[in-house]
């Protein structure tokens, strides 16, 4: 080679480098593979020049223009994409995402030109990586914008997800099908060919073909409709903003709607099936509530015109937030006064907030990769609460926030868990992602940093963060810097803000200020699994603290190795005031002004962790609950509960103990101690039940109806009270009679018989319609009449309902059908 360039020309010397510089960039498509491994093997068995899950970084989709045809006849489907691309360096190669579509042709213009060559690319597919390899001729230069057209045909998906079919019935009995998108996490690439990663955002023109009798909806308003043939509707939707390929979405259906705009003029909607669009207003009422109220919290507008929210048939996950189509279960979404129960109503709410905290969160700002999914979905899950709290107060969602991190807590303490944030790559693993650790934990760190930092400096930080990434993608450090970037715009550092805290150390008797360094506390609870337990010792007037890992699953609890920065809060018996001290080190001291009779950490349930009182501090604990239990919160209360009882799983309190701080529930008024209570000691009958311990299932079974019995004698058979009145009544009626307290069989057997006689027409209280069904079910008349109800009830509310209580029947023959 040297010898050839010193015999070249001095003139056309700089011609040969540009060709040897355009050389070594398309080679080095195919040398920058992993050498580890052997070259893979397109389904022809030509060779397939990439051996990477990810895509290459060196091809970026600007504008993708999709037409769609759906045949809901023949459930097939066959489209045409145009995506419009730049290289960033030159290349014969562009590889896309394609899983089970059937490519027939593809073709690659420059900008506004005819195509390069009249012969089509080459099509190379690789189903291991659900990836497509266009082979051009002639390298595509750096720059330019190139249009690539891909014609295909694929069947509807029978799962749900890609573009699937779904089916219902009407009240006449008539099967009627639709078709509908899921496409988080990877599944846009079973609907058409795509660049389907959550970081390479493009803009979308979508066409959809329909029959007459169908409606077409997609992410963007309907801009016009285009008679193609006779029986043949093209509808063409406006163009979105710049997002991810898993938010796009379109349903071909014959769904009604209800409509209403908010302050701001976006149109918001809600669709379904035409015999149950009655049941919509409570979630379009919610719906425009809450996108008003996020409009405000974040400062900045709802980019597109319109939002629309609709209830799918045939749904497996709860919702889905597709930009400006927002999808549903049903019963997510669908509100029947006369049969949903408290919960679905707080369900309903909860869920419809969540999606739209999505168009801000995830969508709007999207996480680069699926490994910091959390930053989506726990935030989202967060501003449920955040934003319920406020637009529905008479909810009282605060009371159920904590009920969440403990369920967290449940799947964190095995060692099978992951970080929040953990490095995902295939499919499979992406999937796994959508876990409780992902929401739930994901919002309860949330909500202890906001808690540490201040309500006002944390909403401040997360406002600056979204603006800042507006249509961007983001990692973790990308959120904690936003937050820290909120000191040095306010020039003032007070004890109130995070940038300092107080903290009073067994080095000193006083209190001193110490900084805060919020990327790397927030990086022990992202990066590490699990969550710390905190052990409190008390000596006169020093506390001692220690944490390490808690850990279910085996005999002791395991050194990992792991320290978390740990923002305690604590109150005493000599002040309530909320006292702070960062825990960073493994052990600690800290001093007290003054002796105290007991002393009670994570106030509030505030901080995701568990703690542990050594000697004679669960004594203390347990004999305030039992002599002045509202001289601390429900939360703690709650908290206590669950925290005494976890610690039994892993032999670190006595059952004995446990069940001692339980005994004060027969005066708790409040509703989470009491739901606490009832989530702690019914699996532990449970599990006797299934152990056949009939002599201790009998005296257990005893100790919970004593317990309960005057909380359950208040109990009205009417819908009257708050959702969680409600929602306690429903749970203590169940158990009630369940278990066989007779008051409460009796009861239920007279609404049962009345129920029964009216063939099912009767309106029974929805609060006590599963203990009532329940009890009904244990004989084989009622039992057989249940089921008649549940093959013909269309209402979802209803049908659940029926299957519960179908299923408590102690005959094993009729648990088979």
């Amino acid at each position: 080679m040297v010898s050839l360039l010193l015999k070249w020309p001095l003139t056309n010397m700089s011609s040969l480098l540009s060709l040897l510089l355009m050389f070594l960039a398309v080679s080095s498509f195919s040398w920058c593979q992993s050498s580890d491994t052997a070259s893979p093997k397109a389904s022809n068995g030509a060779p397939f020049p990439w051996n990477n899950m990810r895509l290459p970084e060196h091809i970026i989709p600007i504008h993708y223009d999709l037409m769609i045809h759906a045949n809901l006849s023949t459930l097939t489907f066959w489209g045409t994409t145009e995506v419009e691309i730049r290289a960033s360096q030159p290349t014969s190669t562009i590889i896309m995402h394609s899983h089970q579509l059937r490519i027939s042709k593809a073709t690659l213009k420059r900008g506004a030109e005819d195509r390069l060559s009249e012969e089509p690319l080459r099509v190379l597919e690789y189903p291991a990586h659900e990836q497509v390899a266009l082979l051009a001729s002639q390298p595509l230069l750096a720059g330019p914008l190139y249009t690539v057209i891909i014609n295909y045909a694929a069947n509807l998906s029978e799962s749900f997800h890609g573009f699937y079919k779904s089916t219902y019935r009407t009240q006449e009995g008539e099967m009627r099908i639709l078709a509908s998108t899921q496409f988080e996490p990877t599944a846009a690439r079973m609907a058409f060919p795509c660049f389907d990663e959550p970081a390479l955002k493009a803009s979308f023109s979508i066409k959809i073909r329909r029959e007459p009798k169908h409606l077409a909806i997609s992410n963007m308003p309907l801009v016009k409709s285009v008679i193609i043939a006779e029986g043949l509707i093209e509808d063409h939707f406006d163009v979105t903003v710049k997002m991810s390929t898993y938010l796009v979405a379109f349903i071909i259906s014959d769904f009604k709607s209800v409509s209403r705009k908010t302050k701001s003029g976006v149109k918001v909607s809600v669709y379904a099936v035409p015999d149950k669009i009655n049941q919509a207003d409570y979630a379009l009422d919610a719906a425009v509530t809450l996108l008003e109220f996020y409009e405000d919290y974040f400062s900045i507008p709802y980019p597109l015109p319109k939002q629309d929210l609709a209830a799918i048939p045939d749904f497996q996950s709860g919702a889905m937030e597709n930009w400006g189509l927002t999808t549903y279960r049903e019963s997510s979404l669908l509100y029947d006064k006369e049969k949903s129960s408290a919960s679905g109503k707080l369900g309903i709410t909860m869920t419809v907030s969540h999606e739209l905290a999505h168009q801000w969160f995830g969508n709007l700002v999207t996480m680069e990769w699926w490994n910091d999914l959390w930053l989506n979905e726990g935030f989202a899950k967060f501003m449920e609460f955040v934003s319920v709290t406020v637009t529905h107060p008479e909810l009282k969602v605060e009371e159920h926030f904590f009920g969440k991190c403990f369920s967290a807590m449940e799947v964190d303490a095995f060692n099978s868990s992951h970080p929040v944030s953990t490095p995902v790559e295939n499919p499979a693993q992406i999937r796994e992602m959508f876990d409780d650790v992902s929401y739930e934990k994901g919002a309860c760190i949330l909500n202890m940093l906001r808690d540490y930092l201040g309500a006002d400096t944390f909403k401040r930080g997360i406002v600056q963060y979204l603006q800042k990434y507006s249509y961007k993608n983001t990692k973790n450090e990308d959120l904690w810097n936003s937050m820290a970037s909120i000191c040095h715009t306010d020039g003032t550092q007070t004890m109130d803000s995070f940038c300092s805290r107080s903290k009073h150390s067994s080095s000193t008797s006083h209190w001193h200020q110490e900084g805060i360094d919020v990327k790397t506390m927030m990086n022990t609870w992202t990066l590490q699994k699990g969550f710390p337990l905190i052990t409190i010792t008390v000596r006169g007037r020093n506390v001692h603290m220690k944490q390490e890992h808690y850990m279910k699953g085996s005999e002791s609890i395991q050194e990992t190795g792991y320290l978390w920065h740990i923002p305690l809060t604590f109150i005493t018996s000599r002040s309530d005031t909320v006292q702070r001290f960062l825990l960073k080190t493994k052990t600690d001291v800290l001093i007290l002004p003054e002796a105290v009779e007991w002393i009670k950490f994570n106030v509030g349930m505030n901080g995701y962790y568990i703690v542990h009182y050594e000697d004679d501090g669960w004594d203390s604990l347990s004999g305030l609950l039992k002599e002045a239990h509202t001289a601390i919160s429900s939360n703690d209360r709650a908290s206590l509960i669950n925290n005494a009882f976890q610690l039994v799983s892993i032999g670190k309190l006595s059952v004995e103990k446990a069940l001692d701080l339980t005994l004060y529930l027969k005066n708790e008024t409040e509703i989470m101690p009491v739901f606490q209570g009832l989530n702690e000691l019914i699996p532990m009958y449970k599990l006797m039940e299934k152990r056949d311990m009939s002599e201790v299932e009998t005296q257990f079974k005893a100790f919970l109806l004593r317990l309960l019995k005057d909380l359950i004698d208040k109990q009205m058979w009417t819908d009257e009270g708050s959702v969680s009145e409600r929602m306690l009544r429903s749970q203590l009626l169940l158990l009630a009679c369940v278990r066989k307290y007779q008051p409460c069989v009796q009861k239920a057997e007279g609404y049962f018989q009345e129920w029964k006689a009216s063939n099912g027409n009767l309106s029974l209280p929805i609060d006590v319609t599963l203990a009532v069904f329940a009890v009904g079910a244990q004989s084989t008349e009622g039992w057989d009449f249940l089921y008649s109800k549940y093959q013909s009830s269309l209402s979802s509310t209803e049908k659940s309902q029926i299957e519960f209580a179908l299923c408590t029947s102690q005959d094993p023959e009729k648990l088979q059908w």
